[in-house]
């Protein structure tokens, strides 16, 4: 489920909300109470690798042989 970007028009609130593709957008402000949401366009976000060394983690075995011209 992505996270969407909101910005009231009416007293410049800006929040993020975590919400199904499906779901329609928000419309009350949660600051105010009125009507006056926009959803804003986002970049997106990019790929987060958490924790130490995913290269080790992701392949498996040792080293293999690079297949290169020379070698040949």
């Amino acid at each position: 489920m992505p996270t969407y970007q909101y910005k009231c028009s009416l007293c410049g609130y800006e929040f993020e909300e975590f919400q199904s593709m499906k779901e329609e957008a928000l419309q009350q402000c949660p600051e105010c109470q009125r009507i006056g949401l926009r959803r804003l366009i986002g970049g997106g976000a990019g790929m987060i690798f958490k924790g130490s060394g995913f290269y080790l983690t992701d392949y498996k075995g040792g080293k293999k042989d690079s297949g290169t011209m020379s070698d040949k």
